[in-house]
């Protein structure tokens, strides 16, 4: 293993994380230790960044990272820089002097990752350039670009294979947030990857709610819904240009900030337009999908697809350019079946994957006309099983009559199991019928246990069946092996263990109930709606005027998920700022200031009945009524470290707390010698590590609250 504690220290002084997300921490050791390959699949937002970024500043060298979009380069390392790390970025934005300059500075080790496009590392007066660096790791970005199964196929991601043949022992990471089984198998093969460990994560992202609306009326309920939702940040997806333009100028003319980005716009001024957006200096686009895919934007707290787009991959993708930083977000996607039909003019008789095409429209279509979960849908496409209903889309606040179909699922997957996995939906439900058919004589299919079972259903209502068992997961299409049907894990389940499966009523596929219902899974709660809409607005507005000071995107200071726990935690000191998630010493020690200044001045101002809600006051209160720092972390999802920071700010500012319940006297007096010997002006990090790590941050805090009013 590697030193999870230099990786974990990493995480925490740069990018301010406690703790890793799942996987990310194998993922660092397979390329770190192991040197391994790696195929990482997850979902926009998942984290797939750090997993390159943490080995970059562990091993010797300089990470290459092959990004497909200037725009995304920029964004990331601008990031980085924002966190204390050096970076940047080759392509053709720059002057020759600009690039010379990189490259130097590449060649002395001072960069450690260096973000380069598919087209410059291929080109051959790349090469010698390359060969010359201390190279530790190949990234690949948009991994799925290699891929002609994939939605962004792009030509010069295929010459990319030259990194296992040129460099055969360095690693190479390929990374992807959009990828069924198919794409995923052909970016390995595309890339040459060496026995590569292969890491596929929940693309579940329950922050996000799933809703499909009728095509009517559109502009209506986007101007609707947009001001349901003032001063949020969102982009609505057109498929035609005009479509874009129309729309744009409407709001505008409404009274909202609104702009339009596609291809035939003059490409200064598409850049001025995506600037401003990202500069939250425009907060809604309309755009077509050349808009988003390079964009890092954490805040996007919207997007509304004015036309069904033509793939589940294309749709998931693009959803995700919203609720990056975790919090509640919304979509809306409007479908009428002239979207479907211009799709299918698309698709002409020379279209090489023809058949590969209209399988993924018809999917699409099927999940917009579904009464099933829609995220069960969405997961059960990427070849993940979601046990639960979500109650977060519109089909669970809006649920239809079910049934107990375990029968039918059993009937439908015990004949596909003894078929092979090898026939389509009309010859599953053909011979679940026992039709009379010459084919089914030939491949003997008339002699198997399950032939003529669901001869009581009518082929119109097996059909819907098949398509419920495919929208829940229960079965796969195999596009790649002539659409053939194939079992799943799930379908295992009810095959052998008896799992229940509840199916819609075929008569409900023709009306909704519209009873809402509270969420079953989740219930998601935005943060904003539990602190002060004042506060958060002053964060925003200070967080605006820094990035305009540094001309940097306000969510490369802190992120909307930063803002929203600043205004639950109000921290008053810097020192209390890294108990928020995503905030490292490095941000901390540059904004920080501003920050707990604006907080202190906010709580100063408030009257009273506000102070009372503070949040060391709620934790004060829990404690002293007799509940231990445990619980209270536990009851109010904080971490105990921040429990911690609470008590010491109280016990600093005169309330009484038994100390004896916190910390013992042996702890207390090694915090006295150590800040007696090493001071507190360098900060918590130095007194832990004189302490040999074994007094965790929370009780250092308190010793040195105790510690000062001793002295008074």
């Amino acid at each position: 293993m590697f030193a999870k504690t230099s990786a974990k220290e990493i995480l925490k002084k740069q990018f301010g994380y406690d703790e890793f997300r799942p996987m990310q921490a194998e993922i660092i050791n397979a390329i770190t230790e192991d040197k391994k390959d790696c195929l990482v699949l997850m979902p926009t937002g998942g984290g797939k960044s750090i997993t390159y970024q943490i080995p970059a500043l562990i091993n010797n060298g300089v990470t290459i990272v092959v990004s497909p979009l200037i725009a995304l380069m920029k964004d990331q390392v601008e990031a980085l820089l924002a966190n204390g790390i050096s970076a940047a970025f080759l392509n053709s934005s720059q002057s020759t002097s600009e690039q010379t300059n990189i490259e130097d500075l590449s060649l002395q080790g001072t960069i450690k990752l260096l973000y380069v496009s598919p087209e410059k590392l291929v080109s051959h007066s790349f090469s010698p350039f390359l060969k010359k660096l201390n190279i530790s790791l190949f990234a690949v970005d948009e991994a799925h670009c290699i891929s002609q199964w994939g939605h962004d196929f792009r030509p010069e991601y295929t010459k990319l294979k030259f990194l296992k043949e040129s460099y055969p022992d360095i690693p190479v990471l390929a990374l992807t947030a959009t990828a069924d089984k198919i794409t995923a198998r052909d970016i390995v093969t595309q890339l040459n990857l060496k026995s590569p460990q292969k890491y596929i994560a929940s693309f579940d992202r329950p922050n996000i709610s799933l809703n499909v609306v009728a095509g009517r009326n559109k502009y209506d309920k986007i101007k609707a819904f947009i001001k349901k939702r003032p001063n949020q940040s969102g982009i609505i997806y057109c498929l035609s240009r005009k479509s874009t333009e129309q729309i744009s100028a409407k709001l505008k003319a409404d009274g909202i900030n609104a702009a339009h980005y596609h291809a035939g716009v003059d490409r200064e001024e598409r850049s001025k337009v995506q600037e401003n957006f990202i500069k939250d200096d425009v907060p809604i686009i309309c755009a077509t999908v050349a808009f988003g895919m390079g964009i890092d934007k954490s805040n996007v707290r919207w997007v509304i697809h004015y036309n069904m787009p033509k793939h589940l991959e294309n749709y998931y993708q693009e959803i995700g350019r919203c609720g990056r930083d975790g919090t509640k977000a919304d979509t809306m996607m409007f479908y009428s079946l002239q979207d479907v039909i211009v799709y299918r003019g698309f698709i002409n008789d020379d279209h090489k994957n023809k058949e590969v095409e209209i399988a993924k429209l018809n999917r699409i279509q099927e999940y917009a006309e579904s009464l099933t979960c829609r995220r069960k849908i969405l997961l059960s496409y990427f070849g993940e099983h979601l046990a639960e209903d979500c109650g977060n889309c519109d089909v669970c606040k809006n649920p239809p009559e079910h049934f107990d179909g375990t029968i039918i699922a059993q009937k439908a997957l015990s004949a596909l199991h003894r078929m092979n996995e090898s026939v389509g939906v009309n010859m599953l439900i053909n011979v679940l019928r026992g039709a009379g058919r010459q084919d089914i004589f030939d491949l003997a299919y008339h002699e198997i246990k399950t032939y003529g079972v669901g001869k009581d259903i009518s082929f119109a209502n097996w059909q819907q069946y098949v398509l419920q068992l495919l929208n829940q997961g229960f079965i796969e299409i195999a596009y790649d092996q002539n659409h053939v049907l194939k079992l799943t894990r799930a379908s295992k389940a009810v095959l052998y263990n008896q799992k229940k499966v509840k199916l819609v009523k075929v008569s409900e596929i023709e009306k909704k109930k519209q009873k809402s219902k509270e969420p079953k899974r989740i219930k998601i709660i935005n943060k904003t709606e539990q602190f002060s809409n004042d506060l958060f607005e002053r964060l925003r507005t200070l967080r605006k005027e820094i990035a305009n000071k540094e001309n940097i995107p306000p969510y490369v200071v802190f992120s909307n998920a930063v803002l929203e726990d600043l205004c639950s935690e109000k921290p008053i000191t810097v020192d209390n700022l890294t108990d928020i998630s995503g905030i490292g010493e490095f941000k901390a020690a540059k904004y920080g200031q501003s920050f707990v200044n604006e907080i202190d001045k906010f709580i100063k101002e408030s009257d009273e009945e506000k102070i009372k809600g503070s949040t060391y006051i709620i934790t004060y209160d829990m404690f002293i009524n007799g509940m231990d720092v445990e619980d209270i972390a536990k009851e109010r999802n904080l971490q105990a470290t921040t429990i911690f920071s609470h008590l010491a700010n109280s016990y600093s500012n005169g309330k009484n707390i038994d100390i004896d319940r916190l910390i013992t006297s042996d702890e207390l007096v090694q915090i006295e010698n150590a800040i007696k010997v090493k001071g507190k002006e360098e900060g918590l990090k130095t007194l832990y590590t004189f302490l040999d790590e074994k007094i965790d941050y929370g009780k250092i805090r308190l010793g040195i609250a105790y510690y000062d009013k001793k002295r008074i």
